[in-house]
Parts: structure tokens; C-alpha cells; sequence
């Protein structure tokens, strides 16, 4: 999709003789154009919510929330969060170098009720499937093939993988070959274990919480409060590697056009190359997107014209959508 919008941008933009976009240029408006449209995600289904609450929005096709629930669910992610080791129950929010994706919204988290038992792997074989650690007794604690087994690499983040087998007490075999190396925590959790809800509250009511003998939080019942980084799990019990989980809506990544040559002046465009990024929302956002693009580029070359042709479109587009 991408391709196709620079060239309507472009197309747009020299029919008049308005200017030529670089495809530096080009990239760093698609990439604050592709964020004003996913943002207006969250307040478009707000609004569509608030309308239908009114009874002045449809059902079936003309269902409108559910169609941007849809798009939003493009950017919905569900990762296992890394234990920060220095603060019992404390995990880091979900990042680039945590989760591989930075977090724009944190819709719920979760937490395993029980676990079978936490360690650190103490050496690890050729074939990174099998769980060494010398401390352990896995066949004396019961873990049987299907149980979960979370890991924490160094740079993959929180791995779940699945017990295959229980070889020894110090050996265990698991799907997924993420066992490259000696000194990963993990945690070992019973196949179907509950999963409950982690409560998000404030940083005054967690105090309050916490020193009621009635309303402090349990396993059963959590509650997080998060600062800067940092996600603090109540009771801190829950202390273990990939124990919380996090969904949550990234941002979405940095659209990028890219070429390989220039021919007669001209860029040509060459998606194999490693660095390339389509837009990540859909494709009924493409208008919109050509649209946005064309009020920065307007902006850029100082041309009136061709922002207000691009802000009078979409204006338009929302009073149709409204």
C-alpha cells in the first residue's frame, strides 16, 4: 500500500508543479499520518460507543464500532512481562527491548493464581529444548508433559513453551529451541492454571489496600498500580518470570518506502530491502492517509493550496463517517 500512496501523493503534487517529495520526506510524514489515524482509532469507537448508547447507531453491517474495534485489533498485543529483579512483584511495561514493541495503551493485564516452581537454568545441550538446572526435582514436583514452561531470555523476551517430556529431576525437554545458553529464569506452570485479572489502581488506593486486612489484594484478586517503566503487582508474591501478562495496543511501526536505484532522477521503488515497512493500518485508510500526507507536504513547500485541498477531503470524509 505504501507504493500506491506515494505515488497519488506525488501524482497530486506535480500536476500543478506544487514540489517534489524525497522519500526522506515522504517517510516522515507517512509515519505521523499512519499515528494521527491509529490515535483517532480510540475517539472514533469512543464516539461510535456514545451513539450507539444513545440508540443513534446500527447493528449488523451498520455496526460502525465494531468495524473500528477491528482495526484497533491490528495492534493488539499479548506478551509475558520480564521480571525486574530488584523490586519484589515489579515488572517492566511492555517496550521495544521488553516485549519488541512499545505500548500506546495497557488494556489488561493477568496473572497466574499458582505455579509448580521458579529457577535458573544451570547449563543447557546442542539441541536448546532442554531445561537443565541442577537445583531442581522436576519428576519429585509432579511436572508432567502439556505443563507451561515461561522463560526469560536475553532478548526475545518471556518464551512459552510446552513440556514435552521430564527426562530426570534436573531435565526436562520442551517445545521451542530458545535454550541457547546457561542462566535463564524460568517458571514452571500447571497446564491449565487460572488465570485472573490484575485490577489497575491508583497510587493513593493501593496504600489504602494494602494495609486493610478486608480489601488487600490475594492471588485470586490482584492489583497493580505502574510508574514510569515499571509495573508493581500487589500481593508481591507474584514474583516470577512471565507469571503477569500484558495486552495491550502498540504503536504501530514506522512506515518505510525504500528503493534500490535512481533512474533518470527517479527513486524505484524496491520492497525487498530490509529496512522496508508497509502501513500497518487497513487498507480503507489509504485515502486518508494521502490525505494527511499531502497537508504536511502542503505545509513543507509553503503551498496553501495543497493543504487546504487535502484538509477539505477529509473534513468532508468525517462529516460522512459522523
Amino acid at each position: 500500500m505504501i507504493n500506491t500512496v506515494r505515488n497519488t501523493v506525488l501524482s497530486v503534487l506535480n500536476k500543478n508543479n506544487y514540489g517534489y517529495l524525497s522519500p526522506s520526506d515522504f517517510n516522515l510524514f507517512a509515519k505521523q499520518a499512519q499515528l494521527d489515524i491509529f490515535e483517532s482509532y480510540f475517539y472514533q469507537y469512543n464516539y461510535q460507543i456514545n451513539k450507539e448508547n444513545a440508540r443513534q447507531s446500527g447493528s449488523g453491517i451498520a455496526d460502525l464500532a465494531k468495524g473500528i474495534e477491528e482495526s484497533m485489533d491490528l495492534f493488539s498485543v499479548t506478551r509475558g512481562l520480564n521480571l525486574n529483579t530488584d523490586v519484589a512483584g515489579s515488572y517492566f511495561m511492555p517496550s521495544d527491548t521488553t516485549t519488541g514493541s512499545d505500548y500506546y495503551f495497557v488494556n489488561k493485564v493477568l496473572a497466574y493464581k499458582e505455579i509448580i516452581t521458579v529457577g535458573t537454568t544451570t547449563s543447557f545441550v546442542a539441541l536448546a529444548t532442554r531445561l537443565l538446572d541442577s537445583a531442581q526435582r522436576f519428576t519429585t514436583l509432579g511436572i508432567v508433559a502439556g505443563d507451561i514452561v515461561a522463560v526469560e531470555t536475553a532478548t526475545m523476551g518471556v518464551q512459552y513453551l510446552t513440556v514435552v517430556s521430564v527426562d530426570s529431576d534436573i531435565q526436562i525437554t520442551t517445545t521451542g529451541s530458545v535454550l541457547t545458553a546457561a542462566a535463564f529464569s524460568y517458571t514452571i506452570i500447571k497446564a491449565g492454571t487460572q488465570q485472573n485479572e490484575v485490577e489497575k489502581v491508583t497510587h493513593s488506593k493501593i496504600t489504602m489496600l494494602n494495609n486493610s486486612i478486608y480489601t488487600a489484594p490475594s492471588t485470586t484478586y490482584p492489583s497493580y498500580s505502574s510508574e514510569e517503566s515499571l509495573l508493581q503487582v500487589y500481593p508481591n508474591i507474584i514474583t516470577s518470570a512471565g507469571r503477569v501478562i500484558a495486552q495491550y495496543f502498540r504503536y504501530p511501526r514506522d512506515p518505510n518506502w525504500t528503493y534500490s536505484v535512481v533512474t533518470g532522477g527517479e527513486p524505484i521503488f524496491n520492497q525487498s530491502q530490509p529496512d522496508y515497512q508497509d502501513f500497518e493500518v487497513p487498507l480503507d485508510d489509504e485515502n486518508n492517509l494521502v490525505m494527511k500526507i499531502l497537508q504536511y507536504a502542503g505545509v513543507s513547500i509553503r503551498e496553501a493550496d495543497v493543504y487546504q485541498f487535502a484538509n477539505g477531503e477529509e473534513t468532508k470524509e468525517n462529516q460522512q463517517e459522523g
